[in-house]
C-alpha cells in the first residue's frame, strides 16, 4: 500500500510517499515547505505532485494528512494558520481515491508502534507495563493525544488539551500569569509550553529582573527564531536570563506533561514529541522537568510508575498518518 502523507504544522508542512508492508513502513520523496508561504494545503500538494513527477494523485491514490488543529467531520480549521482543510475537497480536486484527516498528535500516537529502540530516549524508566499512554508535544504550539489500552492494543485519540487553562503555582509564576494575561487575556498552557512559550517566558523574565536584552543577543534574535536563540544562549551559559527562561520552561513542561499523564492514568508510558525536546535533550535531562512531572502531591508515587520517553524521530507524524490510513482501509 502506498499513501501520500503530510504533517501540516504552523511553521512547516512535510510531505512524503509511504509504502506500508506487513513488516515495515518506508518513506520516500520527502519534501518540506514553509506553510505560511502558501494560501492553502491544496497549493502545497499540487506543487509536491508536480515536483515529484506525479501530475495527479492517481498513482498514489490514498492521502492521509496530520493537521495541527481539531478535525471534525473530515474538516479542520488549522490553529496556527489561516487555512480550512476539507478532505472531500482534496479528494475530488486532486483525484485521490480516498483522503483521511487526523490531528497531528493523534498521528504521532499512531506512529509509535513503528518506532525502533533508537528512536526513543528514556527520561524516566518507571515500571513498564500495559495500560493507557499519552503524547505531549511542545513545538510551534502544544499538542496532546491519548492512547486508550483495550487489553490488547492502544487506540489513539486526539485532544486539544494544550489549550486548557494555565495554573501558576508560586509567586514568580503568578507574575508570569499576570504578564501573559495583560497580553492575551486568557492564558492557556500553550502560551508557556511551546516555542511561543519560551519567547513569552523570556519577555517576562526581562520584566521580572528589570533588565534589557543584551545587544549581542538582540542581534541574534533579530536574525532568527527567538525561542531557538534563547535556548542556544542558555545551553552555552551566555545569558543568565536565558538560563532561567529554559529552567522555567522545562519545569512547566514537566508539570503539564504530568497533568496529561494523570488525567489519562498513563501507566503505559508518556511520550514527549514535537521539536523542542529532541533538539534540547541535554538541557531537558539536566532540567527540573521530572520534578515538575512528579509534583502531584498524593499522586507522586503513581507518577513515578509511569515511564517517560522522548521521541527523536521527526517524521513520526508521517508514519502515523500512513498507519492510520491502513487501519481504516
Amino acid at each position: 500500500m502506498h499513501v501520500l502523507v503530510g504533517d501540516i504544522g504552523g511553521t512547516k508542512t512535510n510531505l512524503a510517499i509511504v509504502e506500508i508492508t506487513a513488516n515495515s513502513v518506508a518513506l520516500s520523496a520527502e519534501r518540506r515547505y514553509a506553510s505560511a508561504q502558501f494560501d492553502s494545503l491544496d497549493q502545497i500538494l499540487a506543487l509536491y505532485l508536480e515536483e515529484t513527477g506525479r501530475r495527479t494523485a492517481g498513482d498514489c491514490p490514498l492521502g492521509a494528512f496530520a493537521i495541527a488543529g481539531p478535525v471534525q467531520n473530515r474538516r479542520s480549521k488549522t490553529t496556527n494558520l489561516p487555512w480550512n482543510v476539507d478532505a472531500d475537497h482534496l479528494q475530488e480536486g486532486l483525484s485521490f481515491d480516498r483522503v483521511g484527516l487526523l490531528n497531528d498528535l493523534e498521528a504521532v500516537a499512531w506512529g509509535i508502534p513503528a518506532l525502533g529502540p533508537g528512536d526513543l530516549v528514556e527520561l524516566h524508566p518507571g515500571q513498564p507495563g500495559a495500560g493507557n499512554a499519552c503524547v505531549v508535544a511542545a513545538g510551534t504550539g502544544l499538542g496532546e493525544a491519548g492512547m486508550y489500552w483495550d487489553g490488547s492494543r492502544h487506540h489513539p485519540f486526539a485532544t486539544e488539551g494544550g489549550h486548557t487553562d494555565f495554573a501558576p503555582s508560586d509567586e514568580r509564576e503568578l507574575g508570569l500569569f499576570a504578564h501573559l494575561q495583560r497580553r492575551y487575556g486568557r492564558v492557556s498552557w500553550e502560551r508557556v509550553v511551546s516555542g511561543m512559550g519560551i519567547e513569552n517566558i523570556y519577555d517576562f523574565m526581562l520584566e521580572w529582573h528589570q533588565v534589557q536584552t543584551p545587544d549581542w543577543l538582540a542581534e541574534e534574535i533579530a536574525e532568527g527564531d527567538t525561542a531557538a536563540v534563547v535556548a542556544r544562549a542558555a545551553a552555552a551559559g551566555r545569558c543568565q536570563v536565558c538560563v532561567e527562561t529554559l529552567d522555567c520552561f522545562f519545569t512547566l513542561y514537566g508539570r503539564e506533561a504530568g497533568n496529561m499523564a494523570l488525567k489519562h492514568l498513563a501507566l503505559g508510558g508518556v511520550y514527549l514529541a514535537g521539536g523542542i525536546a529532541p533538539k534540547n535533550l541535554q538541557a531537558l535531562k539536566a532540567s527540573r522537568f521530572l520534578d515538575g512531572f512528579f509534583a502531584k502531591g498524593r499522586m507522586e508515587d503513581l507518577m513515578r510508575r509511569m515511564p517517560v520517553r522522548v521521541i527523536t524521530r521527526e517524521d513520526i507524524p508521517l508514519l502515523g498518518a500512513a498507519r492510520f490510513m491502513a487501519a481504516t482501509a
